[in-house]
């Protein structure tokens, strides 16, 4: 089983900070359990990426089987190394279940980590958040959304704000009892106050909409703005 630590950094400084800093916040985190962002120590960069790749778009227990069998390619019951997993065929990728865009993608992982492109976990661990999402998004199949959560529950870093994670925008119209969902750009300048621990934050709007249950559901996506047509000119 993977190793599980705790974050960190002090999250009952984060936990103090925030309550003063944002009052309607500090409700959330006093009707929400105690703070337990736990992380994976013992995956490296690319096997964290390896998994996210995989997971992409597929129900959980699919996934899970996905990976299993990929994690079968390997030897010693690890995922294959950057050097086997290239080795392998792409027939037999695409055996196991995974897409020839996913295929592309491992593969790309695979030779990026190889390069130094994807840094290895003593390299990772010193280096800035934006760093790491400038280097792992020129991955194929790597979006900044996935780098954060890496950055969150890989690496344990107490600053990172998901602006386009939807159950953070879910939690966050909860939280501020908007009616809507609020986009990236709105919750990116809000959140500009909870620095240096937009993490904890972050946590905790995740909670709300657990918190919420089956209200949460009323909460609607904004409806993109429809624009006008401009008068054609007449000859």
């Amino acid at each position: 089983m993977p190793e599980k630590m705790h974050a960190p950094f002090d999250h009952k400084a984060a936990i103090e900070y925030l309550s003063k800093a944002d009052r309607r916040l500090a409700r959330m985190i006093a009707k929400s359990p105690e703070f337990g962002l736990k992380i994976d120590g013992a995956q490296t960069p690319y096997e964290s990426l390896l998994q996210a790749i995989t997971y992409q778009s597929i129900a959980g227990k699919a996934a899970r089987v996905i990976f299993a069998r990929l994690q079968a390619l390997g030897t010693n019951g690890r995922l294959p190394t950057p050097q086997e997993l290239l080795r392998v065929r792409k027939p037999r990728l695409r055996k196991i279940g995974l897409s020839f865009a996913k295929i592309a993608a491992v593969r790309d992982l695979a030779q990026k980590t190889i390069e130094g492109v994807v840094p290895m976990p003593e390299d990772a661990e010193k280096m800035s958040d934006q760093e790491l999402v400038d280097r792992l998004i020129s991955v194929r199949g790597i979006g900044a959304w996935t780098v954060e959560m890496f950055l969150i529950f890989r690496l344990g870093r107490p600053d990172v704000l998901p602006i386009h994670d939807y159950g953070v925008q879910k939690g966050f119209a909860l939280t501020y009892r908007k009616k809507t969902i609020p986009k990236p750009r709105e919750l990116a300048e809000f959140g500009e106050r909870w620095r240096p621990w937009r993490t904890v934050a972050s946590w905790y709007l995740w909670r709300a909409v657990e918190l919420a249950g089956k209200s949460a559901r009323k909460i609607t996506k904004p409806r993109p703005v429809k624009k006008r047509k401009k008068p054609s000119k007449s000859g």
